[in-house]
């Protein structure tokens, strides 16, 4: 197979797995009543603590107008609250609720289980290589 033959099917697959791997998060994430952009966005809190909601949107790849959007539905479902930033009144953050966090602390672990078993047929070693595959496609510019 000629190179370029070889690098269409790479991505081919590539994309194929990609989207599968999406169509499995988010069902797992359906299940619990969020989207995957809710769900990202409060397990960014969950594990990073109070976060400015202007610098989320680059946190979690998604653009800056929805951040607001997305920051309105959790605190429609308690899972999140907004604060002032005692030091610069143009600062708001986004911070978890303890709904939140007991809601994380249940789901969490039943979501990262799923991942688990997404990566379940590959070794650690191959795990591994898989990153640093990915990431050589990732980060060339």
């Amino acid at each position: 197979m000629k190179r370029t033959e070889l690098s269409l099917k790479a991505l081919i697959v590539m994309m194929r797995s990609s989207q599968t791997v999406q169509d499995k998060i988010k069902n797992d994430m359906n299940q619990y009543g969020l989207n995957p952009t809710e769900f990202s966005v409060l397990e960014l809190l969950y594990h990073k603590g109070d976060q400015p909601i202007q610098h989320i949107g680059k946190k979690i790849l998604l653009a800056s107008s929805s951040i607001t959007y997305v920051v309105d539905k959790l605190e429609k479902k308690e899972y999140v609250v907004r604060k002032a930033c005692p030091t610069d009144r143009r600062v708001i953050f986004a911070s978890i609720t303890e709904k939140g966090r007991a809601f994380m602390e249940d789901v969490f672990p039943k979501h990262t289980e799923v991942i688990e078993d997404i990566f379940g047929d590959l070794s650690e070693e191959q795990v591994e290589e898989l990153i640093i595959l990915l990431k050589k496609i990732g980060l060339k510019k």
